[in-house]
């Protein structure tokens, strides 16, 4: 009759053990979808960002006698963007020749008798990092790059910078706090399924209270084991979200990996294991104080 409740109660805490590990692996893998949404979010809105760049038209007030001197100020002009300006990521040099191509192509003419001289300006397109496109911060950068006698104008589509930012603001806010909302989720849940493996269990938490145990001795195997299950979990949750990723990332020929995934991995094993701790802690706890004909 030993054998046969022992036997049982192995198989109630194998099943009990499943079920959290199972519990933790979806809430978790489900919070790992929310977090590669908001990651590639993030890196598309900064995509878009480095595609608001901002246009300085050097003066055109040379000579064909100083076109090399032009050309050499420009140059140093350039060089001088990329190391004194932290605002700045890249720039790309649009020659007087090159400007004229692209008003060709965008007026659509072919008939190169209108454009025997090169009208247009030289010209430098600079793009920022994306943490300086901002609104607030874009005219104060614009007569940064002015102070420079040789640039005539800094011109940028001000109207659309300040739609594609606050659009993005936007964005992001609503993103960040459905995140908070799903991750208030996932804490419940992972809560929820602990306290009901402890209340299995609190019978035998009373019974080695009541013989002497201390406190810290009946919880410590308690922590540990929910601890392996929080780690078993979102190692579940991780690899079958690794599997996703990979499947997708090939198929729609994306970026496979960045350091952000390596944070969110992290992120979720910690969340697994620190939510898991904290569960069974509240929940053994509250056990330990209450009195023996409570626990019925």
């Amino acid at each position: 009759m030993s054998k046969t409740s022992e036997k049982f109660e192995k198989r109630r805490l194998r099943s009990s053990n499943f079920t959290v590990v199972i519990s933790i692996s979806l809430v978790l893998f489900l919070l790992g979808i929310f977090g590669l949404i908001i990651i590639n979010a993030q890196s598309y809105a900064e995509y878009i960002k480095r595609e608001l760049k901002l246009e300085a038209f050097f003066r055109n007030e040379y000579d064909a006698k100083q076109q090399d001197k032009e050309i050499e100020n420009q140059a140093n002009y350039i060089d001088s963007l990329k190391t004194q300006h932290v605002f700045i990521e890249s720039t790309k040099y649009i020659s007087k020749e090159d400007a004229s191509k692209i008003a060709k192509q965008e007026l659509g003419i072919d008939d190169t008798s209108l454009f025997e001289e090169n009208i247009y300006p030289a010209s430098v397109q600079i793009t920022l990092k994306p943490d300086y496109v901002d609104p607030s911060k874009i005219d104060s950068i614009k007569s940064i790059i002015q102070r420079n006698p040789i640039i005539d104008e800094v011109v940028n589509d001000d109207q659309l910078m300040v739609q594609v930012y606050n659009s993005i603001d936007k964005i992001t806010f609503w993103l960040m706090a459905f995140a908070g909302v799903f991750l208030f989720i996932v804490i419940i849940l992972i809560n929820n399924s602990l306290r009901l493996k402890i209340y299995a269990k609190r019978f035998s938490i009373k019974t080695m209270q009541l013989v002497g145990a201390r406190r810290r001795f009946i919880i410590a195997p308690f922590l540990l084991e929910s601890a392996v299950l929080g780690l078993i979990g979102a190692t579940i949750a991780i690899l079958i979200l690794g599997g996703l990723w990979y499947y997708f990332a090939n198929t729609v020929n994306y970026t496979l990996w960045n350091d952000k995934y390596t944070f969110l991995i992290i992120l979720l094993i910690a969340l697994g294991m620190i939510i898991a701790v904290l569960s069974t802690l509240f929940a053994s706890w509250r056990y330990l104080r209450l009195k023996t004909d409570q626990l019925y």
